[in-house]
């Protein structure tokens, strides 16, 4: 461990930096402006969201310039439970994302919310009343059975036409095809404007890859084991093995890479490990809510994937300790806008 000596400053040090200041809020003054201009130098998170809004505006002044950079975008299935699930859409409509990794929630929700919208609940609700209405409970968020009834009805449709299409080719898709046609699927059989908030819709759209690891893990594994045991036929095949090699292959083929990811387990590790194999990202930013004391991955800071060769040596990075549905929002506007 450090000595705490080593790390004391001198007496002598000039320490420079910016200087500690707030917004002083009898100026005519925007909320725009407090966070452009005073998040820096407000200290602690704020000012990490200060510098993850310095970092973005960097990636997109590079992209602009025509300059190649692969922005590998990570969320976890409770991201697409609350609102934050449009704004994503926004970023892959524009084309300000390019790879998408998320767990099977991020998958499935963003196709139910185009059918039946979710609730905003409370905290308290008892669970055991919920359970005999027949809501489910995400946080403060309900979503009612109803939902997932809807969903099923398209999803058995959708196996259909996927083991249709292994039949007749002979070839397994691999879960960002699963996802790419499950996008061209939403496109077809719905005609609403609810569609065009999904970000399956437009990752379809705009080919961007969706990578989802461990696409049984929730409601599409529920109804894959339930096509499986209850129909004769078994045949419908999902690999994930190829998956690995076209999300690597897109980190090591990639001039410079950054990586912006809400939350951490599977879609983390699978962005930063993917960057592993061309000596690390380039940019990174974490929003998360979770610590580095346990050892997960989920709390690993950027200076740990710094040891692992996960994120480069000299890598523009930041790690914001916050609820992403807070911090977010704010990001996004204030680099996209």
């Amino acid at each position: 461990m450090s000595n705490p000596k080593d790390i004391v400053l001198k007496e002598s040090e000039d320490i420079g930096g910016l200087e500690i200041e707030g917004p002083w809020l009898e100026d005519d003054i925007t909320l725009d402006k407090i966070i452009k201009n005073y998040y820096l130098k407000i200290g602690f998170q704020a000012s990490h969201i200060g510098k993850a809004i310095e970092i973005w505006k960097k990636i997109e002044e590079k992209r602009k310039k025509g300059e190649e950079i692969t922005v590998f975008f990570g969320y976890t299935s409770n991201i697409v439970s609350s609102g934050l699930r449009e704004i994503i859409a926004y970023l892959a409509k524009y084309k300000k994302i390019d790879v998408i990794v998320t767990t099977a929630g991020g998958v499935e929700e963003d196709f139910i919310k185009c059918l039946k919208p979710f609730i905003l609940g409370d905290w308290k609700a008892n669970g055991k009343l919920l359970r005999e209405k027949g809501i489910n409970r995400i946080g403060n968020i309900f979503v009612p059975n109803d939902r997932y009834i809807a969903f099923e009805e398209y999803m058995m449709e959708f196996f259909e036409s996927l083991l249709k299409s292994q039949r007749e080719s002979g070839e397994i898709i691999t879960t960002s095809e699963f996802c790419y046609k499950l996008g061209e699927f939403l496109d077809k059989k719905l005609n609403t404007k609810e569609k065009e908030k999904s970000i399956l819709y437009w990752a379809y759209k705009n080919n961007i890859p969706i990578f989802c690891p461990a696409i049984t893990d929730g409601s599409i594994g529920d109804m894959l084991y339930f096509f499986k045991k209850y129909n004769k036929d078994k045949e419908l095949k999902i690999d994930i093995a190829n998956d690995i090699v076209k999300l690597n292959d897109l980190a090591i083929n990639s001039k410079e890479t950054a990586c912006i990811v809400l939350g951490g387990s599977l879609p983390k590790h699978s962005i930063i490990n993917a960057n592993l194999f061309r000596e690390g990202t380039d940019y990174a930013i974490y929003i998360t809510t979770a610590l580095p004391w346990d050892g997960s991955l989920s709390g690993a800071p950027p200076e740990e994937g710094v040891s692992w060769g996960k994120i480069g040596a000299e890598a523009d990075y930041v790690e914001i300790w916050a609820d992403a549905t807070i911090v977010f929002p704010l990001l996004v506007y204030c680099v996209m806008k």
